[in-house]
């Protein structure tokens, strides 16, 4: 061979071998390569990817996180006994619930299981303890919501849906009865000197901080219900860093609680809702109607002087008591019957009076400047509600001028948006598509990409923090 020809096929051999090189090099890296850090949770968007597609004889098919049944089996939605599941990529939120012992939820309510030491009633076969009645009732937020999560893998399918491994989840929930624990267990029994209330708190809190899914997001992607003003009253200021499901703030500390970090949910209502209601301006005689005490501990100096300016008023009514005093159904007739109802600050910025006239369609008139609304970012209370400032409203004759002066026309542009928005305040079970349950469960999602951020921050030097003696 010409030393021309060799010497331009050297260069040539050169180059193939090293193209053949790195194409071996890649097909055997590729077939060995893990993630470099194992140690930290894979984000549930990615878990969830199409890079989870696994090829099989020419089949794709997708490696699906797997989810508790009703009965807290894991279940796998791919195979083909899950066929009528619900798929926990189409859920608004993934949520992983803690198996906590039932003293912490639906023991309780005295139910206990039957046989084999079970967790969780089985409610797929009808066994759904019922919440205690009365006033009780307007807390129940974390019942609802446990429910929703124990039958959440079969249609319908609703906001949120429960995984099995903690990994796939957006939100870890913790199924602590809180405002029932206060309700029922918040006073020492003699001889014993620590309410059942505090010690469950205290058990709480061992059981969350040797948890490895709270060491991973420092709480953070933790979800707590604490729905009564007192509940939670000796761990808030421990378990802060998470998510708490809250009725108001009147009660925290800025630095335990507040509305970049926490969710607002609804009062489950006392008052019936206003069923096929063509009720409207001219069939409501009663102009303001309240219903409570007049008197309180706090709030009630704003209270009182409406009262005095307002009793001698025609067309206003005063009905003294709560819902449980009068009976649903005469409280109901009062707010069916009133062109608006007054939600007066009292104890706390809320109270369960505000939603009770929502699905009265009784145009509520807010004086509380300190209230926080539920899914406020996702619904504007304006048009169906009418806010006046605390100052304002016990200035001599506002009140009355402000809601003399709306028209007929522009009251029922607000009772006919009362009609629209009344099923967001309804906690049910089965839930249903935006209810109460299900707007909470929206709620919480919107949160996620906060929660997911705030959670990544606090790991930035942990790796490193790892080797450190």
């Amino acid at each position: 061979m010409a030393p021309r020809a060799r010497t331009l096929l050297l260069p040539l051999a050169a180059a193939t071998l090293l193209v053949a090189s790195t194409i071996f090099l890649f097909a055997a890296t590729g077939a060995r390569w893990r993630p470099a850090d194992t140690s930290f949770p894979v984000p549930a968007a990615d878990l969830f990817s199409t890079a989870s597609v696994s090829v099989d004889s020419g089949a794709s098919n997708r490696k699906v996180a797997s989810f508790l049944d009703e009965n807290g089996h894991p279940d796998n939605p791919s195979s083909g006994s899950a066929a009528a599941r619900c798929d926990p990529r189409d859920a608004s939120i993934r949520v992983f619930m803690y198996d906590l012992p039932p003293e912490f939820h639906f023991g309780l309510l005295g139910w206990a299981p039957l046989a084999g030491g079970a967790v969780w009633p089985d409610v797929s076969s009808g066994e759904t303890p019922r919440y205690p009645g009365g006033l009780n009732q307007q807390h129940s937020v974390e019942y609802w919501l446990t429910l929703d999560l124990l039958s959440s893998s079969s249609p319908p399918c609703g906001a949120a849906i429960r995984v099995a491994d903690s990994r796939y989840a957006d939100v870890v929930f913790v199924p602590f009865f809180a405002s029932l624990s206060y309700n029922r267990h918040s006073r020492a029994v003699p001889p014993e000197k620590v309410s059942r209330d505090k010690a469950l708190q205290d058990k709480l809190v061992r059981y969350l901080m040797s948890q490895p899914e709270w060491k991973r997001s420092g709480g953070a992607d933790h979800v707590i219900v604490a729905h009564h003003p007192n509940s939670l009253l000796h761990a808030r200021s421990v378990l802060f860093p998470a998510v708490f499901v809250l009725s108001d703030f009147g009660r925290y500390h800025p630095r335990v609680a507040s509305l970049e970090k926490d969710v607002i949910a609804p009062y489950k209502h006392m008052a019936k809702t206003f069923v096929n209601d063509s009720a409207g301006f001219d069939g409501r005689p009663t102009l303001l109607y309240f219903r409570g005490a007049i008197y309180r501990k706090e709030g009630g100096n704003i209270r009182q002087k409406l009262y005095y300016m307002l009793k001698d008023e025609k067309d206003v009514y005063f009905a003294f008591g709560s819902v449980q005093d009068h009976g649903a159904s005469k409280a109901s007739q009062g707010m069916h019957s009133s062109k608006f109802c007054l939600n007066i600050a009292g104890d706390t910025p809320s109270s369960n009076r505000l939603f009770d006239a929502i699905v009265s369609h009784c145009v509520p008139v807010i004086i509380s400047d300190d209230i926080e609304l539920p899914y406020e970012d996702a619904l504007d209370y304006s048009k169906f509600s009418i806010f006046v400032h605390s100052s304002d409203a016990v200035k001599e004759g506002h009140l009355m001028r402000l809601i003399r002066g709306v028209s007929k026309l522009q009251w029922t542009r607000m009772w006919k948006r009362l009609k629209e928005v009344d099923k967001h305040f309804d906690y049910q079970y089965p839930s249903q598509k935006d209810d109460a349950v299900q707007m909470v469960w929206q709620a919480l999602a919107r949160k996620v990409p906060a929660i997911r951020l705030k959670a990544h921050r606090s790991r930035r030097f942990s790796r490193y923090d790892r080797g450190r003696k």
